[in-house]
């Protein structure tokens, strides 16, 4: 069950310099190489191993790969050779485009570079086979440990590599990368926002090019001024127009790099021009502005070599913007700071981070479409306090993101669809029940739900307090998530999850009464007639007596109590030890099970002797037990069947061990108090 409760307190933001090792001996890079200097071997990466398993989890590698080091394929390998540029990155037979346009991205930030691949790395007097990349993975960043063994077949690399054939530090990155999510099957078919984002650790946005505002070249221009990272794609209309190509030699459904944007004098004009790159590092545009299109020949050599303009079939070439806009379909941007590139100001951004689940049966509860599971979804209270300066409103950007999906691909895991709400707040505290969506519309919303890793939107909303709701779309349906919130101002955020508490009625003492009710004497003569002359019953003939009275009820269809059902009764009521219940103790438990009855038909809407384990939380609430989102969880995982149903028999098991826990817990206080007390007097 890999979606378990995770701390949703807000949190900071993690800085790249304090990235953790991940290598499972919990030894950090140098310490690794160290060793391997010690003892003149070269590293063997037990966590990612040079096999099939490292390869593909879902089929055999079509051809025998070999496992090869660089120096092994090359006598002089270099790390990285006269700089890490965009031509360093040549698509292998993998379909992880998008990683490689990310990657050519990457390589026009020197900074972000380095972050990302360490540049004290190389195949010198030092060399140990050990290399270490870092990624931000959902609020943090973890430093990635590799052997460098690379798949091969007749001594070339299978996937990335660089158009330098003893360059490697490309390959390596994949296949740091390729360990993160835990193959490189996995890294097949992507967004190239998602990479870009592990890069840096920034927040995307996404374009649709055929509804982008008018200032969009603009837009993009600021964007790469900023060191933003920027990736292009045209959209596919079946599945089989996936990597076709156009007349015009662009490929459909393929991601592409935007990797310069500029202006040129052309026939007295200015003509707005764009650079892509095709990670193939080959199959480039044909069209105007091409590579040996005639308008080149009226641009003088010294403004072609400021564009960095060179016939070369290296998957590089210049467009018309025009033409880009009538050919491309979407625009991805990661900024490093989720500064509005339609402002023309900087900002400082606010960032808080929120790591929570959605866990069927509790948590999960789908979209505002299933309002009877809606309100059972993660609730995070958004205070905005302060306005934007010279504004009214306060600007945020809220984005959701699933974690670890691409990891459990093996597990059949796909992208889930996503989205969030945003409410404003009713003033009270607690996780907000059912008749509060019911009665109340959303303030804000994300555009879109939609199975991507991310969902981003960027909002403007008068200060005060706000409710957000992440959700996948469809309930029952469990990932991990993390939540970030960028704000312009300090805005200050909190879950929503309830505090635990016990509300308990003071326990009944048995008081004797002159006259027996009809009830209880039907008690008293089931009891004489089973225990005999004592008085007393143990859990098998307390469980006659309960199922033959519950029958006998006509408002209930519950099955027959269990026998584990009884003997937790008696734990619960039996003050001699003798593991029976006397019929005085008998009729105190009767009155409490009274109550949960009622309880519980109140939640059984459809009257079928079950109640939806989304209901629980309420249930549970109405019977004095206050509960967080992870001991729901573990209850429900405890008590709930395959259909989120609780039948009345574990319904009536969990009550029993919540009041058992709960004087537990009360007389742990009493004592602590004592010692507190004692120590006080000393």
């Amino acid at each position: 069950m890999p979606y378990l409760y995770r701390d949703s307190k807000p949190r900071p933001p993690a800085l790249p310099g304090a990235a953790c090792a991940t290598h499972s001996s919990g030894k950090a890079y140098k310490e690794l190489k160290q060793e391997c200097l010690c003892k003149g071997v070269l590293f063997e990466d037990p966590d990612f191993p040079a096999c099939n398993s490292s390869l593909f989890f879902s089929e055999k590698p079509p051809i025998p790969f070999i496992w090869k080091r660089p120096t092994d394929i090359v006598k002089d390998p270099k790390f990285i050779l006269g700089g890490a540029t965009r031509t360093d990155i040549c698509q292998g037979d993998l379909g992880d485009c998008w990683l490689l346009a990310a990657i050519a991205s990457l390589t026009l930030n020197e900074k972000t570079l380095a972050r990302v691949v360490p540049l004290d790395q190389n195949f010198g007097p030092d060399y140990a086979g050990i290399f270490h990349f870092q990624f931000w993975q959902h609020s943090e960043w973890l430093d990635v440990v590799i052997d460098d063994r690379l798949p091969t077949f007749k001594g070339r690399l299978v996937f990335l590599h660089s158009a330098e054939h003893n360059e490697f530090w490309s390959a390596l990155l994949e296949k740091a990368y390729a360990k993160l999510n835990g193959s490189y099957e996995a890294l097949k078919g992507g967004s190239t926002i998602e990479a870009m984002e592990d890069f840096t650790g920034g927040v995307g946005e996404m374009y649709e090019v055929k509804k982008a505002p008018d200032n969009f070249y603009e837009i993009l221009e600021k964007a790469l001024k900023r060191c933003s990272m920027v990736g292009c794609s045209i959209d596919t209309s079946s599945v089989a127009e996936s990597e076709a190509k156009t007349p015009l030699g662009l490929i459909k459904g393929h991601a592409y790099s935007v990797t310069g944007i500029d202006k040129v004098r052309y026939l007295g004009r200015q003509v707005q021009l764009i650079r892509i790159r095709n990670p193939w590092g080959q199959v480039e545009w044909n069209g105007p502005w091409s590579d040996n299109s005639p308008e080149w020949r009226s641009i003088s050599p010294s403004e072609q070599r400021r564009l960095s303009q060179a016939a070369l079939d290296d998957g590089e070439f210049w467009m018309k913007f025009e033409d880009f806009k009538v050919h491309f379909d979407k625009v991805e941007i990661c900024n490093l700071t989720p500064d509005a590139l339609e402002d023309s100001t900087a900002h400082k951004w606010e960032v808080t981070i929120h790591q929570g689940s959605w866990v069927r049966g509790s948590t999960a509860g789908g979209c505002r479409n299933f309002l009877e599971t809606f309100w059972t979804n993660p609730q995070i209270k958004l205070r905005l306090t302060e306005k934007d300066d010279g504004q009214d409103d306060c600007t945020f950007i809220a984005a959701l993101m699933q974690n670890d999906r691409r990891k459990l691909k093996k597990l059949g895991a796909e992208m889930l669809t996503i989205g969030y709400s945003i409410y404003e707040s009713s003033g009270r505290d607690g996780h907000l029940g059912k008749d509060f969506f019911r009665y109340h519309p959303s303030k804000a919303r994300s555009k879109t739900y939609i199975n991507l890793r991310e969902v981003s939107n960027r909002f403007k909303l008068p200060p005060g307090d706000y409710i957000l709701i992440p959700t996948t779309f469809e309930p029952h349906q469990e990932a991990d998530f993390c939540l970030r919130i960028f704000s312009e101002k300090k805005a200050i955020t909190e879950d929503l999850d309830e505090s635990v508490a016990i509300d308990l009625p003071e326990p009944l003492n048995p008081t004797p009464s002159p006259q027996e009710t009809e009830e209880e004497k039907q008690f008293r003569a089931l009891f004489e007639q089973i225990s005999g002359k004592d008085m007393e019953i143990a859990a098998e003939e307390l469980k006659y007596v309960l199922n033959a009275v519950l029958k006998e009820t006509k408002n209930i269809r519950f099955k027959n109590l269990s026998l584990i059902s009884c003997r937790n009764i008696i734990s619960l009521m039996d003050t001699s030890g003798n593991g029976k219940l006397e019929f005085s103790e008998f009729k105190v438990f009767w009155e409490k099970m009274k109550k949960w009855i009622n309880i519980f038909l109140q939640f059984d809407f459809d009257k079928s002797g079950s109640m939806s384990s989304y209901e629980l939380r309420s249930a549970l609430k109405a019977a004095g037990y206050q509960l967080n989102n992870y001991l729901l969880q573990l209850i429900v995982l405890r008590y709930a069947d395959e259909q989120f149903q609780i039948e009345f028999d574990d319904f009536l098991n969990c009550l029993i061990r919540l009041e058992n826990a709960s004087r537990v817990f009360q007389a742990l206080s009493v004592k602590n108090k004592e010692f507190i007390n004692l120590n006080i007097g000393e």
